[in-house]
């Protein structure tokens, strides 16, 4: 288990030995809040329990001025450079462990990307007050045993129908993960563009 990080919180994604990670994977998740069970008859057909929720994460990657250059989602498998990757869409978020990952090339991020940014955002416009246990976990695939590096959990809750989860910044010659847990509205990638440049 990683370094569980708070709200605005950040980690430098550096190894023990001093040099930066290479491969790093981003993988996020959630849960839909319990339904109460109904009683009678209907009640037993119609069922309680788990909603599915279809929610979509993506990431927005931004140069020094906080302009957008690309962006990777379920429609955009990678980024130009093929640095970033999509490993695709999950349209229920049902089970255990990351519903969806976004792999990142450290090193192979083009030299104009600053920072990259990673949004969840409800397509279906279902809200975050039907979604529980969110989060955003960095694994280090460039290591032995792909080790979780740190994670971040949602605490908040809300009628928005989007989150700015968190980002990766350049640091020096390497990069840093930070938590940033900040609502905003949108159906798609697109919609959190502006939302996300003003959390950086």
């Amino acid at each position: 288990m990683g370094l569980s990080l708070q709200k605005g919180q950040g980690l430098s994604l550096t190894k023990q030995d001093g040099t930066s990670m290479a491969q790093v994977r981003l993988g996020l998740g959630w849960d839909a809040v319990q339904q109460p069970k109904k009683g009678g008859l209907f009640g037993k057909l119609l069922g309680g329990g788990e909603a599915e929720i279809d929610l979509d994460a993506s990431a927005i990657l931004y140069n020094a001025g906080r302009q957008a250059l690309d962006t990777v989602f379920f429609n955009q498998l990678a980024s130009k450079d093929g640095s970033v990757r999509h490993t695709g869409d999950n349209l229920t978020g049902a089970g255990d462990g990351d519903d969806e990952v976004i792999t990142v090339n450290l090193p192979g991020v083009n030299a104009a990307v600053e920072h990259i940014v990673f949004v969840i955002t409800s397509y279906s416009q279902q809200t975050f007050d039907r979604v529980q246990n969110a989060f955003c976990r960095v694994v280090d695939d460039s290591a032995p045993g792909s080790p979780e590096v740190a994670r971040y959990t949602l605490t908040e809750q809300g009628p928005s129908t989007g989150m700015i989860m968190a980002k990766l910044s350049r640091e020096g010659a390497g990069w840093k993960f930070t938590a940033i847990g900040q609502p905003a509205n949108g159906r798609t990638v697109g919609d959190l563009v502006g939302p996300a440049a003003a959390a950086l």
